[in-house]
């Protein structure tokens, strides 16, 4: 056991003192210490029920022989964060939590984790940390939030981020908006659609690192994700005594079963950041073009918000995300030999599994589309790529063509979309929003929505060298690399040029010459930096491009 290095020997008696001054006894310190990291805080609706989940936790591993040590990881809410300078730390965070699990793991010498996150950055931030530490782990997430029901309709967080773009339009009345603001979000969980931090629980699922439900079970069942919590206590003490570690479990293998189940089911168009970034950690290489190779073979099978009106809790009904892999495996689009942490193969897992909803998750000889819900496309304006949630895009905005309207931040966009300043068929071009130029690549969930909300979705898109929120719907494409910051083609783009957005045949372009390009280059001058001290600026000096997940370079050794 890694901890003896803490607890066994005569120069460790200062340490067991220590143990001892917590009301820890001899009899626990015999046994494996396995650190529950719970995120708990009362910030994030995603999180403020994870004590409930981390006492279960505890309960299945003292339940299995271990003893329990509780330790604190941060978290932030990206709504919360949304639409100002907080959402510059968010994507930044991601590398906090995973750099402070690994610095109390080890600190610790911790013989196995479970971890507990539920929203945007701590799930990737997590399994980052995990395939960094590759000591046994389970991942339990605290489940996704219930919709909320208005006028006998489900609705989400995302139905209130449109809602004010009805209200600055005149559609509704303030009235009506508060209305809405306090129905959508019922209670805890993570928000209930197939946003960002539902579709990476999910993708915990399909990696293996978390066990079965653990993406779609809501929060509010309590009984059940209890369960899974108490389960997962479990479970670890099954993987410490099998040696299991998380980079016997996260293969290349098992993160093309993510990307394929991300494409079958229309995720989130950041799991294109977050797949890769914690492939880099477990030392696999994840290039953007196999997301787009995946995606043109794979079936699009569920129309979950923002793309449609399901919720998790649907999906949860339908039979899960292992009756998604299920229904994907008669295609063999599933590698079934891949081990997850409860010891069985993906093939074990889901021999059994059954839709019970085909509304929800369609057969694949009858699918929304033929083909996957992100999408990469390159061209003048994104050299090394570019990203698109397709599936959330309207059939008529896969083509479009149109003036571009340029700004050098997401703040002077949404003042001109306040203003009415955007008409229809413009292209709204948003940069130095990129990971060294935001710093932290701002999500654009208000501009997307207020424009929704004002019903221009279907006639208006949106580029950015920031990204998207996975509530995002419409022509949103995101994640432009080179980003402005670092000389891209976006940050020569002016008024009026006209955009080529080819979504089907994955190309982004400027109709400009290469000639064109080069003489404005030569007139281009880098802004200085937004942000000059504090993490944001040691952030920005350390990350590296979206197309390579942003992850954190480390400086060169001699």
């Amino acid at each position: 056991m890694r901890s003896t290095e803490v607890k066994k020997g005569s120069t460790r008696a200062a340490h067991r003192s220590l143990f001892y001054a917590m009301g820890y006894t001899e009899e626990e310190l015999k046994k494996p210490l396995i650190g529950v990291v719970n995120a708990q805080n009362e910030i994030i609706p995603g999180h403020m029920h994870l004590d409930t989940i981390a006492k279960a936790v505890k309960y299945g591993i003292l339940e299995a022989g271990g003893t329990p040590i509780e330790v604190p990881a941060i978290g932030i809410c990206d709504g919360i964060a949304m639409g100002h300078n907080g959402m510059k730390y968010p994507l930044a965070s991601r590398e906090l939590i995973a750099d402070s699990i690994e610095a109390v793991a080890n600190g610790h010498a911790f013989d196995a984790l479970v971890l507990i996150p539920n929203c945007d950055k701590i799930v990737p931030g997590m399994l980052m940390a995990a395939a960094r530490l590759n000591i046994p782990t389970v991942v339990v997430s605290g489940g996704p939030m219930l919709p909320g029901r208005l006028n006998g309709k489900d609705i989400s967080v995302s139905t209130v981020f449109e809602a004010a773009g009805r209200f600055e339009s005149g559609q509704i009345d303030k009235n009506e908006l508060a209305e809405i603001e306090h129905a959508a979000c019922p209670g805890c969980g993570s928000c209930s659609g197939l946003f960002t931090a539902n579709t990476m629980n999910c993708l915990t699922e399909v990696l293996g690192m978390g066990l079965p439900g653990n993406g779609t079970i809501p929060a509010a069942f309590n009984g059940a994700r209890i369960a899974l919590a108490k389960h997962a206590g479990m479970t670890v003490m099954e993987l410490l005594k099998k040696d299991i570690r998380p980079r016997d479990i996260m293969t290349l293998k098992a993160f093309k079963n993510a990307i394929t189940v991300d494409m079958a089911i229309g995720g989130s168009s950041n799991t294109a950041l977050h797949l890769p970034a914690i492939a880099h950690e477990a030392g696999v290489e994840l290039p953007l073009d196999l997301f787009d190779k995946i995606s043109k073979k794979t079936p699009y099978l569920t129309k979950l918000s923002p793309g449609g009106t399901h919720h998790i809790i649907d999906l949860n009904e339908a039979g899960g995300i292992s009756a998604v892999m299920h229904e994907l495996d008669k295609l063999k689009l599933i590698t079934k030999s891949c081990l997850t942490v409860t010891g069985k193969t993906i093939g074990q897992t889901i021999k059994d599994a059954v839709v019970t909803r085909p509304d929800v998750i369609h057969p694949v000889d009858a699918p929304y589309r033929k083909t996957g819900g992100i999408a990469v496309l390159k061209g003048n304006i994104a050299p090394e790529c570019s990203v698109v949630k397709e599936s959330a895009v309207a059939e008529e905005m896969l083509k479009h063509t149109g003036p571009a309207k340029v700004f050098n931040s997401e703040d002077e966009a949404i003042a001109a979309i306040c203003a009415r300043k955007i008409e229809k068929g413009d292209v709204v071009v948003i940069r130095y929003e990129g990971p060294k130029g935001g710093p932290g690549m701002r999500e654009m969930l208000n501009p997307t929505s207020v424009l929704a909300g004002m019903g221009l979705d279907k006639d208006v898109a949106l580029l950015t060298d920031g990204r998207f929120s996975g509530a995002t719907r419409g022509a949103c494409i995101g994640h432009i690399s080179p980003e402005a910051r670092e000389g891209g083609n976006i940050a020569l783009l002016q008024d009026g040029d006209i955009i080529e957005i080819d979504i089907p045949n994955r190309t982004l372009n400027v109709k400009l010459s290469e000639a064109e390009l080069a003489e404005r280059r030569k007139n281009w001058v880098c802004p200085p930096p937004k942000v000059k001290s504090g993490y944001l600026a040691r952030y920005a000096a350390l990350v590296t491009s979206a197309a390579t997940g942003a992850v954190l370079k480390v400086p060169e050794t001699k």
